[in-house]
């Protein structure tokens, strides 16, 4: 697979990404697929990895709707809950973008993810340079604010509060983008913080 590089400066480079992040922005992007996948309007997925059951639940059928419906999702994808979803929006003939934590070079992918590589519905990126081989716990907050800033929207179906991902999120709330939840007990934090309920975001996709 050939990985291309993104600078900051040339057309493909995602302005909104100096917007949001300042001189947080990476430098450089690397990207195997079809790079204007990332034209499209984005709905941001990420979510803490210890996710109460019936928040998962909730989660697999809103993934569901959210493919048959034709909305593009970009995510780390990294939980099993979140590989799990990813698995089921490339059933669907929506495009994707999985943003991993690490290194482009060597990763492995699912056979259902190669073909969606071949048929163009699938943009892998990430701001790892190839040196970048494994993932540590400082490398996702940073791909999970690069999926936060490339995003028109955020789906957050739990986020911890205190942890790495609520980082993320309250970022997201402090800039006024719009980040979305299920009403549920676990993610009254979350509520309470600005997040709105997941069935207004059926409004706007």
């Amino acid at each position: 697979m050939n990985v291309n590089r993104i600078v900051q400066g040339d057309s493909d480079y995602p302005t909104v990404l100096q917007d949001r992040l300042g001189e947080d922005a990476p430098d450089c992007l690397y990207a195997i697929g079809k790079t204007t996948i990332l034209r499209n309007r984005l709905l941001g997925m990420i979510c803490s990895i210890q996710c109460p059951g019936s928040v998962i639940l909730k989660t697999f059928d809103a993934v569901r709707a959210l493919r048959d419906s034709g909305v593009v999702v970009i995510g780390g994808f990294l939980s099993p809950m979140e590989k799990e979803c990813l698995d089921i929006l490339l059933r669907g003939k929506q495009p994707a973008i999985f943003c991993a934590a690490k290194t482009l070079a060597g990763l492995r992918l699912t056979q259902r993810a190669r073909q969606a590589l071949k048929e163009n519905r699938l943009l892998l990126l990430s701001p790892f340079a190839d040196s970048i081989r494994r993932t540590t716990a400082a490398q996702a907050v940073l791909r999970n604010n690069l999926v936060a800033a490339l995003a028109d929207e955020m789906w957050v179906p739990h986020a911890s509060p205190g942890g790495k991902t609520w980082q993320t999120v309250y970022s997201a709330l402090e800039r006024s983008q719009p980040v979305f939840t299920f009403k549920a007990d676990d993610n009254t934090p979350l509520l309470d913080a600005g997040a709105r309920p997941f069935e207004l975001l059926r409004t706007i996709v």
